[in-house]
């Protein structure tokens, strides 16, 4: 395996474990919940009560930041622009709009349709979906910059972590002895 190919192997685990630790944070306080109602006996009741679907929302809304943020990082995007609007929609019109719209029916009601069972822990995994794909695409697109970006500039997609700017990482002094990396 070649140089490149390992960095670029490293790179996307790297990245791999970061959104997944994004998503674990989000679903944290949603587990704590959980645990809270199981603990009161309340376990049948978890799917019928909003906590999925504000999961779903806080995540496809983090979705939709990525792709925006991936639509405005490079200029140079053409053909591919399209595609993110496209995922943006799809997020908002999958996830966001029946998230928000199950989130209202649910506490303004009193009954609670068995369908939402069923629904809550589908829009969960689809946002989680979309959120794994948006931060993929922002970072290939962050990723493939052209080269003349700043020089000298090193963060999570350039230098050491296997960016493909073709700049030189930047060398830092460990602090025990001084010498240089």
């Amino acid at each position: 395996m070649s140089d490149t190919q390992q960095r670029s192997e490293q790179h996307s685990l790297s990245m791999m474990y970061g959104t997944y630790a994004d998503i674990l944070f989000v679903l944290f306080p949603f587990l704590v919940i959980t645990m809270q109602r199981l603990w009161d006996g309340e376990l049948k009741d978890i799917l019928m009560r909003p906590d999925l679907s504000i999961a779903a929302a806080i995540l496809a809304g983090l979705a939709i930041g990525k792709f925006v943020l991936g639509l405005v990082s490079n200029r140079d995007l053409g053909r591919f622009k399209e595609r993110i609007v496209f995922f943006i929609a799809l997020t908002l019109f999958v996830v966001l709009g029946p998230a928000i719209i199950l989130m209202l029916s649910i506490v303004g009601d009193s009954e609670v349709p068995a369908f939402v069972a069923f629904v809550q822990p589908v829009l969960l995994i689809i946002a989680i979906s979309l959120y794994t794909t948006a931060v993929s695409i922002s970072n290939i697109l962050i990723r493939d910059e052209p080269d003349d970006a700043e020089p000298g500039r090193v963060d999570g997609n350039h230098g050491a972590a296997g960016g493909s700017s073709g700049h030189e990482p930047l060398a830092i002094p460990r602090r025990s002895g001084g010498n240089s990396v």
